[in-house]
């Protein structure tokens, strides 16, 4: 992957649009295979599903084990996989050293494409310039969006996680919050440190951080309980991924406070309670386009050379705001796993 051959020829491509995207899958798809295998042994061809030569594209998480958002992010991904003919090999390791290793398992594996995240992108950093001189084409999803470019990565799906804290630090003013703790689930990982500091640039009252040990619910419940009984004064937690605003109305309740959840990410357990009025509302970043758009840009890229965002600018699947008022539109989809 040359980034300067890859720069030069930006210049000359225009953005491609999803729709545009959606019209090349048609256009290498095949209508009449008559149910032939194809000529890597695959399943056979069908209206609907590239035609295209087989694919393997890794997808590489820093996902923690019991998250629930990754399910989704690979919901996704594999119905890209499943459209555009590719296996998809996929890896995840909170620990960013390990995440560096899965890469570079891809790597000597010579996949097709990488996907990854960069929750931390100084450890990232090596492993993604081996790819680029193994010619494997990267992109990144869902972490990583101030860092994506200066890595030599193709294209970014995601969000602006600071924009995102600045509308939700607007969003609490509106409801007349006062003091806020905002808690991150993971310390080091860029995207949730900054939700916290956009929470803070915005919100026109007192925001403290509260650091929890995200892969183990009990020591997250514990230490929120804690706090939210200690400091009364506290009207609002906001968390940073739905399982961990679930166990936050949990502590509320045991802490005896009137203090209100709102989060950042959804999932099914979540939009019920959105419904239920035990959250008040979340930020949505739409996972399931994130893991959907990351396969199908290396498709994409392969089979015709395209750059979603033109090459230069991230497409950002969020934010946007679920509350009371519109999270009955939003559960079905939730109860299926792609919300």
């Amino acid at each position: 992957m040359d980034r300067s051959s890859h720069s030069r020829s930006r210049r000359l491509a225009p953005i491609v649009a999803v729709a545009a995207a959606a019209a090349l899958t048609l256009a290498g798809c095949s209508s009449s295979s008559g149910g032939k295998k194809s000529e890597e042994g695959g399943a056979a061809a069908s209206a609907g599903k590239a035609s295209t030569p087989r694919m393997t594209v890794a997808l590489v998480t820093h996902q923690s084990p019991g998250d629930t958002f990754w399910d989704i992010v690979r919901k996704g991904a594999q119905a890209a996989a499943d459209k555009d003919n590719i296996k998809l090999v996929y890896s995840a390791d909170p620990n960013a050293g390990n995440q560096a290793n899965l890469v570079q398992n891809a790597i000597d594996q010579k996949v097709d494409g990488i996907a990854v995240t960069l929750a931390k992108p100084d450890a990232m950093k090596d492993v993604v310039g081996k790819a680029d001189a193994a010619k494997i084409p990267i992109v990144g999803l869902n972490s990583g969006l101030s860092d994506w470019k200066k890595l030599g990565l193709l294209e970014f799906f995601g969000q602006d996680e600071t924009v995102a804290g600045e509308a939700l630090g607007n969003r609490l003013n509106s409801e007349g919050a006062k003091k806020v703790v905002c808690v991150i689930q993971e310390q080091g990982n860029v995207g949730l440190t900054q939700r916290c500091d956009g929470v803070k640039k915005t919100f026109s009252g007192t925001t403290e951080t509260l650091y929890v040990d995200g892969t183990s619910p009990t020591a997250v419940k514990s230490t929120i309980t804690a706090k939210l009984t200690q400091d009364k004064a506290i009207d609002h937690v906001v968390t940073l991924g739905a399982p961990i605003a679930l166990i936050a109305g949990q502590s509320v309740s045991d802490a005896g406070s009137k203090a209100k959840v709102a989060t950042f990410d959804l999932n099914k357990d979540l939009t019920t309670a959105i419904s239920k009025g035990t959250i008040e509302f979340a930020v949505d970043q739409q996972p399931y386009l994130q893991g959907y758009l990351a396969i199908d840009s290396l498709w994409l890229y392969k089979n015709n050379g395209n750059y979603m965002g033109g090459g230069e600018q991230p497409v950002l699947t969020g934010p946007a705001f679920v509350d009371k008022s519109n999270v009955d539109k939003v559960a079905a989809f939730a109860a299926k796993g792609t919300r």
